[in-house]
């Protein structure tokens, strides 16, 4: 006879196969990860921005690219670079962003939306910091885009970010990149894909480096930036990005269980 005691048994098929589903968030913290996503890729940036002011990189491919157009920014007000790419881009990042944030006020009211709502507001707040610190740091570096100075048809001399800027010059305001920051800001995809689809992440990431290549290489075309200044967006971004989830990743960890709870339960029914 079986005791009073004793516990029923729920039989194997029945149980929710959570275990098998992945229950965590991609990548994982710890010592390897701020190897891998801190310290590798701030040195990186830090050594690239070190080269090209050391080397002239900035000057070597801003020489060319105004050599190739006649000796002036000639793709400056053109439609692909100016209208569709500059202008265009900035209102379709906006829309993007926008768009995040209606997802995530959906994601607040439908159940079946839970799992999303971490890291869309994940997504939604790194993207918006990205773009606020990349547009702080240029308000008081005053420095001048390549279109400004004197060696590319502009009016004032080339004055170095450490540099004291001669008393009467005007202010520059181009330093870093505010448009590539846009197309960087999306590197946080990177994160948000590995909180809900991990094997999407890597192409998360392309997406982000993409638009902020296609973004920085346009207006450098037009003479609005030299290529140091797209690498200190990209690096400023990037940093937000990972700053970010190291604030979110909890709330992403149980967004991702959540995920597989609800998955399993629709499983077992």
């Amino acid at each position: 006879m079986r005791s009073a005691t004793s516990t029923s048994v729920i039989p194997m098929h029945a149980r929710p196969r959570i275990q098998n589903l992945p229950m965590d968030v991609l990548p994982h913290g710890g010592v390897r990860f701020a190897i891998t996503h801190v310290l590798l890729p701030l040195l990186g940036f830090a050594l690239a921005l070190l080269a090209m002011r050391w080397s002239g990189g900035d000057q070597w491919l801003a020489d060319r690219l105004y050599a190739l157009q006649g000796g002036e920014w000639a793709l400056r007000d053109a439609f692909v670079t100016q209208t569709l790419i500059h202008r265009f881009g900035r209102y379709a990042g906006i829309a993007l962003w926008i768009g995040v944030v209606v997802a995530w006020l959906v994601a607040r009211r439908r159940v079946e939306w839970a799992p999303l709502r971490a890291p869309l507001a994940y997504l939604a707040v790194a993207v918006a910091l990205s773009v606020l610190c990349v547009a702080w740091v240029k308000s008081w570096s005053n420095m001048d885009c390549p279109w400004d100075l004197t060696r590319y048809g502009g009016l004032r001399p080339f004055v170095g970010l450490w540099d004291v800027r001669p008393l009467g010059l005007q202010r520059g305001a181009c330093f870093p990149a505010g448009h590539a920051g846009g197309g960087y800001a999306w590197l946080s995809l990177y994160f948000f894909l590995g909180a809900v689809r991990p094997r999407w992440r890597w192409a998360g990431l392309t997406t982000g480096i993409g638009l902020g290549l296609l973004f920085g290489i346009a207006q450098q075309l037009r003479g609005a930036h030299f290529a140091s200044h797209d690498l200190a967006s990209a690096a400023i971004c990037w940093t937000v990005a990972v700053a970010t989830w190291q604030v979110f990743r909890p709330a992403m960890v149980r967004s991702r269980r959540l995920a597989a709870g609800t998955r399993a339960q629709g499983t077992q029914a």
